[in-house]
């Protein structure tokens, strides 16, 4: 084997960072859907200060996730692919990144906007503005609306994307029998 092969053999490999960052956002990112689906659809108020207080913590990871891919550039496929599925992969990670950053700000400003305001567990960032009886006015109903639109379109958004991206990840594995699976678990190539 050659240099030149050795070095963009080990270029494939993935660093415990990039490793770590992905699991820590992609895991958070998955819960806190499912609870904000949860949180929705049966009206379980109790749960927002949490999905608030847990978005609150994981956005700083996402970012420092996006910053990182973006030094890093992305990793080197481990095997070649068609123009289609390499474009459709490229595609689907832009996408992954920017709507995981613009997630948690629309939550926010959804959030804040509504006068519900919001924090980590009591800590309060943005503060509320209730009436004496407890209802919400808004500080911007314009703002309110564009996040909350914007929060519900994201996230509906990321469900898709996740999907495909988890369904490209066991194509990978499963039809194909390539290591990208194994490498985004830690493997070396």
């Amino acid at each position: 084997m050659n240099v030149n092969s050795d070095f963009h053999q080990s270029k494939k490999d993935l660093s415990l960072v990039s490793i770590v960052l992905h699991w820590i956002v992609a895991l958070g990112i998955i819960t806190l859907a499912l609870i904000g689906l949860y949180m929705t659809a049966n009206e379980a108020w109790s749960l927002y200060p949490y999905h608030k207080s847990f978005g609150l913590i994981l956005f700083p990871i996402i970012v420092i996730r996006v910053i990182w891919r973006l030094k890093q550039g992305w990793p080197v496929a481990v095997s070649r692919y068609s123009a289609v599925e390499h474009s459709l992969a490229k595609m689907t990670h832009w996408l992954l990144l920017i709507l995981i950053f613009l997630m948690p700000l629309a939550g926010m400003i959804y959030s804040g906007a509504s006068g519900h305001g919001f924090g980590i567990f009591g800590l309060e960032l943005v503060p509320h503005n209730y009436t004496e009886d407890g209802q919400a006015i808004a500080y911007s109903e314009v703002w309110r609306d564009a996040g909350q639109t914007a929060h519900r379109y994201i996230g509906n958004a990321l469900m898709v994307l996740i999907a495909l991206h988890i369904a490209g990840a066991l194509k990978h594995h499963f039809v194909d029998r390539d290591a990208t699976l194994k490498r985004m678990l830690g493997k070396k190539l």
